[in-house]
């Protein structure tokens, strides 16, 4: 979730398609775009590796840019749909938003208009939320984690309310800018996605 707009990806994760596979769609910053590690060793990289392996015909397709915002992804969105049609859509956006002070109704619309559009498509979607630090302010901090959560209910998408669940308040597991989660942080990711997932996957 850098601030600042470094360098970015959207790149598929896994092998090519054979044609026959459904995409599953990752819209993120860079808590989903393999900041400061390996690509391989990404959760949507792992996640890839898991559907393969328990035999769910999904290609990843990871569309996440370090830095990116809810009105970035909004804008991406549009052309990501047509190209690939997704059948599942994993929204990780928001904590630059959030990072920005950006105003919330801002950021709730553009996450709304996002899951509208999957939805026009049948798409399953699944919304990531992240919490702020606690400088931000408890009143900003509290309306911005609920926002997910009355967003969720109000649209009847599947909620992760903390991507970062088990993670976040660990050292170990979060580079030192206190922020961004390490590789080894990638699998408990992974888990907490996958709990979201399992239940929507054909």
């Amino acid at each position: 979730m850098c601030i600042a707009l470094a360098l970015g990806f959207a790149a598929p994760a896994g092998s090519v398609s054979n044609g026959s596979d459904r995409v599953l769609l990752v819209l993120g910053d860079s808590l989903s775009a393999a900041f400061g590690m390996e690509l391989q060793e990404s959760w949507p990289q792992l996640l890839q590796d898991r559907l393969t392996q328990d035999g769910h015909a999904y290609r990843v397709f990871n569309s996440s840019i370090v830095g990116d915002t809810t009105q970035g992804g909004l804008a991406r969105l549009p052309r990501l749909l047509a190209e690939h049609e997704p059948k599942i859509v994993i929204i990780e956006l928001g904590g630059n938003d959030g990072l920005r002070g950006l105003p919330l109704d801002v950021t709730r619309a553009n996450l709304k208009s996002m899951i509208e559009q999957s939805q026009a498509i049948a798409a399953r979607i699944i919304l990531a939320g992240v919490y702020l630090p606690p400088n931000y302010g408890k009143t900003y901090t509290e309306r911005f984690s609920e926002m997910y959560v009355s967003l969720a209910g109000e649209t009847g998408v599947s909620l992760i309310p903390f991507l970062l669940e088990g993670i976040a308040l660990d050292p170990g597991l979060m580079m030192e800018d206190g922020i961004h989660p390490t590789a080894a942080a990638q699998v408990l990711m992974l888990d907490t996605v996958w709990r979201a997932l399992e239940p929507v996957l054909q």
